[in-house]
């Protein structure tokens, strides 16, 4: 049966049909109606079950606040689970599934909980599935993982494409309604570069629905010339069904647009994620309409006012024949005469006013409609669709007067200003007793870090009621964002909109006011989530006198809406409980985003082959070409050996290291991190960093150093090279190019921010390659006229020279131990140098080798490598770096923690090598036995291996380790067990097993 009108239908091209199947059934609709909309014109009320009772659930409202209509949209990979029926736009052979029921939605076995519900109050789950324990695993765990959760998981392998945009403007407004569009006109007019979002695909917001007149003109037209005026203007940028997700600090916002759901045949990104900086935001979100509580308030057919006269004059549908409109406020009225104008009846209008109504009371009595002040709903007759109500006086405790048919209940209790976004970034509100809502406080705006406003309010987000009010509001609010960021808005006045002059309002929290126990076991406050208003006042009488904790105890606010329905509800209810005004039990708290934003929109472009992009220095190609075997570094493939022929890995390893000692390797090192520190304070900024003195370095030279944490554990390390006077160059580690680059600007952005140092991570840029042993100096002569010598270019020395023809710096470093130079090109020459060092190295045998000839070539020196003696816990002096603590400056990042308690025992397990008294290799992270036994029945630890290697320059196991005591006993044998039984005697050695004086790196 269809429920199109004759009349109505703004928004539809009636001329066109399209296809589409609800649980399998085809159905129609027509271009631009949602699926909302489509359905109930197809008469389908029933759209879904609740999740804790599965009572049957229809539409109830027509925007983003939609709690119940959810539904399962696509097939296959485009499956998406809990997709909002009323802000889904309807386009041809769009299929969906209801959700949360079994076998069907008709007929759902879960219903039987409503059965059930007064053994089922708030919180029983937290009573229930405590006791008995042995219980838990077995028969509580199952039945919970099965019944959470609505909706089921989409299949893998979305094929469709998402993106991120960056934007830049000097006001963002937020909402397209009649406050957006005037704001953004006296912003841009005033000459700032403004960006308007609207979330739905028409701007105008709820105005051209409501009627009115704007400057003499129906309000429609003032919105398409103003749309279209914007348009002209170069320095305005308009995006339809892009929701303004969230606020945050600094003027940055991020936008969620849905660029083809509403056409998914189109070449285009599916979502777009817009990250936007704005110097002023203006939200103009408008208001969203409070339901009433009654009992049966939630069965199908029972909607909010605004949401039946939206589909009546959008789309041309009626959500019944006979209409009965309750209400606590005259908006509700211009539903009973908009339903009665298309035709439709409205039995009656149940005002809980004693004697409320003013003009647009007069006009619906003037249309014949019985006007019923005083009264209320006492109980909604029906289960799958209303079928009649009992009235009652609001007064009493819910004595029926009189029973009436109808098959639709249009409700209002009130509009509530949209403050989420206001609220994201710390905006406080204001109790409006007369309005019974919260509001933006004026005096309280989200701040910058200057302490000034960033975010204003606008129209009916801000409480503005009428169509006059909210254009006077929104053109001060455009115009005062243009003047906060620098221009000077324009003296024309706002034009004038209509006004509406209405009865005041009555704030009705429950129908009727005296409910008994039954009643309020029935009257709903979250639809999706169950929660009644006796739920709420069982949990003020079981202790939860917090708003935040009442949430959490009977999930108020805690479905997918967020709590946009029934929260202001819910707060009235719970202060009523304890006896105390609104305002003083607060509200929760408001958390981006505003509506749910898809993963994958999220994600943009970063997943599949490019979710974590392999990153390749200059030289990959030719590590491919000749068969290096690589192994992941954070986001980087760096070759592990370059085994040949039949070749193992051991052995290539082995080769590796015997040819470089011997006389010459080469190593790709482009991947070690390289910052730049630059500024008369950069020397200042590096003795804080880092352990040692870095201000004392000359320029030319270079020093080790050690990076720590505030909490004083070791994070990094690295040489450090000082360019000139106010340049220094950091090189760190693989992995934490990015992180050490983050942590110096977390420290500069929020610390030290007024420190003159500039900072740029310029690892890419350069390709570098270590040129190592007995043969290196030889080799580098041939391409080269500079001086290299020991003389000329001392160990942890530096020099910018010509190599082979290309510019090139030069570091005289080593990791090896052996005689090396690290040699630092423009990444676009990296290739070029390495073919040169080929060549020349050639009659030397000229071997590259891998990281893992590297490792074995540190660990025979007793090198650190951060992450394998180091995992977070340990600090220099675990590692018997005294030596990189400087005594001169007074403080470093981590000096403080260093010296607690526990940081100064000592009897921390200290750093030395390890050698097997049978020449094996040790497994690594094994660790050491002691006597006795914890508290657990272990063997008690005396101390672990951080790595383990087999040395072919030795040619036995060798491995470094943190031992109890360990630098007092060298010497001592201790025992690793074996996995398979038994143990391995190891003895504790010096942790430098090779050229211990540095004689062959010094030559």
């Amino acid at each position: 049966m269809s429920t199109r009108l004759a009349k109505g239908g703004r928004l539809l091209d009636k001329g066109r049909a399209l296809n589409f199947t609800f649980n399998g059934k085809r159905l129609r609709g027509h271009p631009g109606d949602t699926l909302a909309s489509a359905l109930l014109a197809n008469d389908q009320m029933l759209v879904g079950r609740s999740f804790k009772y599965h009572r049957p659930r229809g539409i109830v409202a027509s925007g983003a606040e939609e709690p119940n209509a959810l539904v399962g949209l696509g097939e296959g990979a485009r499956f998406e689970p809990n997709q909002r029926a009323t802000t889904t736009e309807l386009f041809d052979g769009l299929t969906c599934i209801s959700q949360n029921h079994w076998p069907s939605l008709d007929y759902d076995i879960g219903a039987v909980n409503t059965a059930f519900a007064r053994f089922l109050p708030a919180g029983f789950y937290y009573k229930t599935f405590i006791h008995p324990r042995p219980f838990w695993k077995h028969v509580y765990e199952p039945f919970i993982r099965q019944s959470a959760g609505l909706g089921k998981a989409p299949n893998p392998g979305d094929p469709d494409r998402y993106e991120h945009f960056y934007a830049f403007c000097d006001v963002l407004v937020i909402g397209g309604g009649v406050a957006g569009l005037q704001a953004a006109l006296a912003a841009a007019e005033a000459g700032a570069r403004v960006m308007l979002i609207e979330q739905t695909a028409h701007w105008g917001g709820r105005a051209p629905v409501d009627g009115g007149e704007v400057g003499g003109q129906p309000t429609e037209e003032w919105i398409e010339a103003t749309v279209a005026k914007l348009r002209d203007m170069p320095n305005v940028t308009l995006r339809l069904r892009c929701m303004g997700a969230g606020v945050y600090d600094h003027g940055y916002a991020l936008g969620y647009e849905r660029v083809s759901d509403h056409a998914p045949e189109a070449d285009a990104p599916r979502h777009r994620l817009w990250r936007i900086r704005a110097g002023q935001i203006v939200t103009a979100t408008g208001a969203i309409e409070r339901p009433l509580s009654f009992a049966g308030n939630d069965v199908p057919g029972v909607m909010l006012a605004s949401a039946v006269r939206d589909y009546a004059v959008n789309y041309g549908v009626s959500a019944g024949d006979r209409t009965v409109v309750v209400t606590n406020n005259d908006d509700a009225y211009r539903t009973a005469i908009t339903l009665k104008q298309l035709g439709l009846e409205v039995p009656v209008i149940l005002d809980a006013r004693a004697s409320g109504g003013g003009a647009l009371a007069d006009e619906a009595r003037a249309l014949g409609i019985r006007v019923e002040n005083g009264k209320a709903i006492a109980k909604v007759k029906g289960s799958k669709r209303v079928e009649g109500v009992a009235i009652c006086a609001q007064a009493g405790e819910g004595a029926v007067l009189e029973e009436l048919k109808c098959d639709a209940i249009a409700m209002s209790g009130g509009w509530s200003p949209v403050v989420h976004l206001w609220s994201h970034c710390g905006g406080k509100l204001i109790w409006d007793s007369a309005q019974a809502h919260f509001r933006p406080d004026p005096a309280n705006p989200p701040r910058g870090a200057k302490g000034e406003g960033f975010v204003s309010a606008a129209g009916a987000a801000n409480g503005a009621s009428d169509l006059a009010g909210v254009l006077t509001d929104a053109d001060a609010a455009g115009k005062a964002a243009a003047k906060a960021v620098g221009h000077k808005p324009k003296t024309t006045a706002a034009p004038k909109g209509s006004q509406s002059v209405e009865a005041p309002m009555q704030a009705v929290w429950l129908m009727p006011q005296g409910a008994g126990i039954r009643l309020r076991m029935k009257s709903w406050l979250d639809y999706q989530n169950d929660v009644k208003v006796s739920d709420v006042q069982l949990a003020a009488r079981e202790g939860y006198e917090s708003v935040e904790h009442a949430k959490r105890y009977t999930t108020l606010g805690m479905a997918t809406d967020q709590g946009k329905l029934s929260n202001i509800n819910g707060l009235a209810i719970l202060s009523d409980a304890l006896n105390q005004p609104i305002p003083q039990t607060g509200t929760t708290t408001f958390r981006p985003p505003y509506t749910p934003i898809s993963l994958s929109a999220i994600a943009g472009s970063a997943r599949g082959e490019i979710f974590q992009p392999i990153r390749k220095t200059p030289i990959h190609d030719w590590h491919e070409d000749n068969g290096a075997h690589f192994e992941p570094v954070g986001q980087w493939r760096r070759p592990y050996c370059f085994p040949k022929g039949e070749e193992s890995h051991r052995d290539a390893v082995n080769r590796e290291i015997n040819q470089t000692r011997a006389r010459l390797g080469l190593l790709d090192a482009s991947t070690l991190g390289k910052i730049i520190v630059k500024g008369p304070d950069a020397g200042k900024f590096l003795d804080m960093l880092y352990t040692n003195m870095m201000s004392t370095l000359k320029p030319g030279k270079c020093r080790y150093g050690l990076m720590c944490n505030e909490n004083g554990f070791l994070v990094d390390d690295g040489v450090v090279a000082r360019i000139d006077e106010d340049t220094f160059l950091c090189h760190t580690t693989t992995g934490g190019a990015e992180s050490i680059h983050g942590h110096m600007e977390d420290w500069l952005q929020c610390e030290w921010w007024d420190w003159k140092v500039y900072t740029a991570n310029v690892t890419e840029q350069y390709a570098q390659i270590a040129v190592v042993g007995p043969k290196a100096r030889e080799t580098l002569a041939k391409l080269t006229t500079d001086d290299l010598s020991n003389e000329a270019l001392p160990f942890m020395g530096w020099a910018d020279i010509t190599l082979a023809g290309m510019p090139v710096r030069v570091y005289r470093i080593s990791f090896s131990g052996e005689l090396s130079y690290e040699i630092a090109v423009a990444a676009s020459l990296g290739r070029a140098l390495w073919d040169a060092l080929l060549e020349a190295g050639a009659e030397h045998g000229v071997t590259p080798y891998g990281t893992e000839g590297l490792h074995v070539m540190r660990a025979e020196k007793g090198f650190i490598m951060i992450g394998d003696e180091t995992d977070g816990t340990v600090i220099p002096q675990d590692l018997n770096m005294q030596w990189a603590i400087s005594k001169k400056k007074d403080d470093y990042l981590g000096k403080r923690a260093q010296e607690r308690s526990h940081m100064t025992d000592p009897n921390r397990w200290k750093l030395v090598g390890l050698e097997t008294l049978d020449g094996s290799v040790l497994p690594d992270g094994a660790y050491a036995t002691a006597a006795g036994h914890n508290a657990n029945g272990q063997r008690n630890t005396q101390g672990r291996v951080t790595s383990t290697y087999f040395s072919p320059t030795l040619g036995r196991g060798i491995a470094m380790g943190l031992v109890h005591d360990g630098p007092d006993r060298i010497g001592e044998v201790i025992e690793f067990p074996k996995v398979d039984g038994g143990v391995v005697k190891t003895k504790i050695v010096d942790p430098v097993f090779y050229d211990k004086d540095g004689e062959k790196q010094n030559v």
